[in-house]
């Protein structure tokens, strides 16, 4: 069997709040219960597992969608009127053409750093 990544978990101080969050952004199913965690199934069977936790370190979840999810998402984000950046250290406000695809980070309530893109890294010419 080849190796592919199951579920990760997100430190959240609400797993409910983060999870929906996600959910909502991505134009993902409503998040689940399953032990401690709320849990959000993405498209390829992952699952990002939210855990409730009082300290969060800030992690980096970057997310592979197509063109219409991108505008889609991006829409939200405006509607939510939270910024958006082209760059990880967020110092460029918009979006950027890496790979030849669009790209753009964007931060989590709990201060992940997010990010969605059309192409995979060095996939463009």
């Amino acid at each position: 069997m080849a190796v592919e990544l199951n579920h990760t978990i997100v430190a959240a101080p609400d797993k409910w709040a983060g999870a929906r969050f996600l959910s909502e952004v991505l134009g993902l199913p409503e998040p689940v219960a399953f032990g401690p965690f709320a849990v959000v199934t993405l498209a390829n069977g992952v699952n990002l597992d939210y855990l409730q936790a009082a300290d969060v370190a800030p992690q980096h979840y970057a997310f592979l969608v197509g063109d219409d999810e991108f505008d889609a998402v991006a829409t939200r984000l405006r509607e939510r009127g939270l910024p958006m950046w082209a760059d990880p250290g967020h110092r460029r406000p918009g979006e950027n053409a890496n790979d030849g695809g669009r790209g753009l980070y964007f931060d989590s309530p709990e201060g992940h750093n997010l990010e969605i893109i059309t192409r995979p890294y060095g996939s463009g010419g």
